[in-house]
């Protein structure tokens, strides 16, 4: 069977898959199937891949059962298919059979995430998890943002701009903006049409001060190599069947973001700082690494199931005592220090007569939201001074409600994005 057989073959066999789970519902052998998230066309993530346990020895042949003649493919010939699609499917969408390799079952699963590197490894987007990863280190990932003023939703595609993709844009993440009496929160959702906290597809949100002038990026998981700080609060006990399976994960605070105040209403651009609490200053370092996720967290009936007391106790989970929406802190693991951005200062030119920075093209409508962050560190940390210079994350505009966003590592897509939608929103005391 020749190469593009086998690739017909799969796609034929993932049309099946889905026509069998639009028939079958949640029934047995479901969780060798992986649902699409609403909203977003062909442009929204085809599936979602969360980390299951292994099953037990009769959940695993009745899997494989119901998985037919894919799952004892040959592991020689099906390395070899998944190596060759790695290799020559290497942009959206084309990149997209990975991830329907990725769907067929189990084994496929696991084989299909040993070949696919890490975003900073390969530099290539391919499963959801990779906005989770810090990006590449010797180039940035160039994608645009195009906001709708209707809405007040913001949507970041993977690309140079959107005239270079047409129908084939990549949605990424999309935002909403929603105004409160006292802060401003932008939900980030893997789904451009479903923001709710409790959907599957929710991965986070970013929240202000009432003046603007200082923001928090949640993550909707505990990330690697962090740890909760105390918040020094009594906390109660409850039972598992107190709490409503459809809750979201948790609100982890993974990032601030401080703009400088402009009291004397001098002209120039915005002055920002951002620490961000679970990347130690050692990630830019010779040697350091940056948290690279590998899996989203598991639903909330996965982890009441793995918590089981035995002998018909029930698991106990424990919750402040003052509101299950008082968000944990999050801090960088082993006591390091977190790692500092800041704003590069813009140089004035006088013949324009404005402040430029060199965006090298990506940039075209000059626009007070326009920015580039570099990492801020004292002479003590020992980093180099190419590092100190190297452009970590360039954002700005080139046309109507559209804008370029350009990252590397070691900040991850989510965290770019949530940075980004801080120039968004008022700020009226830093103008």
């Amino acid at each position: 069977m020749s190469f593009k057989s086998i690739v017909r073959e799969l796609k034929e066999m993932r049309d099946g898959i889905g026509s069998i789970s639009r028939r079958g519902g949640g029934g047995e052998g479901a969780e060798g199937r992986c649902r699409p998230p609403r909203g977003g066309g062909r442009s929204s993530w085809p599936l979602h891949l969360p980390h299951h346990p292994r099953p037990h020895q009769g959940e695993r042949e009745r899997e494989e059962h119901h998985q037919g003649r894919w799952a004892n493919l040959p592991p020689e010939l099906l390395l070899d298919v998944i190596q060759r699609l790695e290799a020559s499917e290497v942009a959206w969408p084309a990149r997209r059979h990975l991830v329907a390799c990725a769907a067929v079952c189990r084994s496929w699963r696991d084989l299909t995430k040993e070949v696919v590197k890490t975003l900073e490894e390969c530099g290539r987007i391919t499963f959801p998890i990779s906005l989770k990863q810090p990006g590449p280190r010797d180039y940035p990932i160039q994608c645009f943002i195009r906001r709708d003023r209707a809405t007040s939703t913001y949507r970041l595609y993977l690309g140079l701009s959107p005239s270079l993709q047409g129908e084939n844009e990549k949605l990424l993440l999309a935002a909403r903006k929603i105004r409160r009496a006292t802060s401003t929160d932008f939900v980030i959702s893997l789904a451009s049409d479903d923001f709710s906290r409790a959907s599957s597809t929710y991965i986070g949100k970013l929240r202000s001060n009432f003046l603007g002038t200082k923001f928090m990026v949640y993550d909707s998981q505990s990330p690697c190599d962090a740890t909760l700080s105390s918040n020094n609060r009594p906390s109660r006990r409850i039972h598992s069947k107190q709490v409503s399976p459809r809750l979201p994960a948790g609100n982890y605070n993974v990032a601030t973001i401080s703009y400088e105040l402009n009291v004397l209403r001098t002209r120039g651009p915005r002055r920002m700082q951002c620490t961000m609490h679970t990347i130690p200053i050692s990630s830019i370092q010779e040697g350091g690494t940056a948290p690279t996720p590998a899996n989203f967290i598991h639903s909330l009936d996965e982890q009441f199931s793995n918590l089981s007391m035995g002998k018909g106790k029930e698991p106990i989970i424990e919750f402040s005592s003052t509101s299950l929406a008082n968000e944990p802190i999050v801090t960088v693991a082993n006591n390091g220090e977190p790692l500092m951005l800041k704003n590069k200062a813009p140089r004035w030119h006088e013949q324009l007569q404005c402040w430029c920075l060199n965006f090298r093209g990506r940039v075209t409508v000059a626009s007070v939201k326009n920015f580039q962050l570099v990492a801020a560190v004292d002479p003590s940390h020992q980093v180099s001074l190419a590092e100190q210079e190297k452009v970590i994350l360039q954002f700005g505009k080139i046309g109507k409600d559209i804008f370029t966003m350009d990252y590397r590592y070691p900040l991850s897509a989510f965290q770019a994005f949530a940075i980004c939608l801080t120039s968004f929103d008022n700020k009226p005391a830093c103008e």
